[in-house]
């Protein structure tokens, strides 16, 4: 089995509303329709610092800059057959619009309450929603 870890972020913007993304189903084939909403982030580089990984995948997937300091609020375990995933789940502000890559195809930005609500959430971006 597989080791690896991954970061990810609750960005929030000025107006206190926070992204979301929405995958690229032709890149992520794995991923069902009801997991398409999700929040930055991604797997870690080894050797590079939790912090500088986050930033890094933020600026890859939306063009943006977070600010500093981000709160942890959970590390999740995420077991696959072939692999186990550690998700470190963080909150940070971040400014401006996102650029969005081939990653994903759409971007919005919701309230606290919209994201309580929303259908197709990815799973273990919900079940952190309560430590924001």
């Amino acid at each position: 089995m597989e080791l690896q870890v991954g970061v990810k972020v609750f960005l929030q913007n000025s107006e206190e509303k926070y992204l979301i993304l929405e995958r690229n189903l032709d890149k992520y084939t794995d991923i069902q329709k009801r997991s398409a909403w999700d929040i930055p982030g991604g797997r870690i580089e080894i050797g590079l610092p939790l912090m500088d990984n986050l930033k890094r995948e933020v600026s890859e997937e939306t063009g943006m800059q977070i600010s500093e300091p981000s709160r942890l609020i959970a590390a999740q375990d995420i077991l696959r057959s072939d692999k186990h995933v550690v998700r470190l789940t963080y909150v940070a502000h971040a400014e401006g619009q996102p650029e969005l890559s081939e990653e994903h195809v759409a971007f919005k930005w919701v309230s606290l309450n919209e994201l309580k609500t929303l259908e197709n959430l990815d799973n273990f971006a919900k079940e952190v929603l309560e430590l924001i």
